[in-house]
């Protein structure tokens, strides 16, 4: 798991970078401030997990186990669903989409609390 989520969190990283320079020299005058500044939050909250991806990688690593990968699992997971729902609410102005988005805030709480837990059980 360890390879497997550092190479996930790197890729994610690249398409966090990719995704907030499509925001900001993409959509900048073409979608609304408020609309441009909400994927620029999806952009800022997929960088910092993937950082978090990189994380769960390398406690894999020291701290193996079934809480390690849940971190993995779970960040991946707030990515998919907070930083998705940000971004496809942006693209398609599909405003139910923001109904999903604190699922994704959660995944990402209990990604943290699972990598705290993953050190403190060792």
């Amino acid at each position: 798991m360890a390879r497997f989520f550092f190479v996930l969190g790197a890729v994610s990283a690249a398409l966090a970078v990719a995704l907030g320079a499509f925001a900001a020299h993409g959509l900048r005058g073409r979608v609304a401030p408020e609309l441009l500044q909400t994927f620029e939050t999806g952009a800022r909250y997929h960088m910092y997990h993937a950082l978090g991806l990189l994380a769960a990688a390398w406690a894999a690593t020291r701290w193996p186990g079934g809480a390690t990968t849940a971190a993995g699992w779970l960040f991946v997971a707030g990515t998919v669903l907070f930083a998705g729902s940000l971004y496809l609410l942006v693209l398609t102005g599909q405003r139910w989409l923001g109904a999903v988005t604190p699922l994704g805030g959660a995944a990402f709480i209990a990604g943290w609390l699972a990598l705290a837990w993953a050190a403190l059980a060792r």
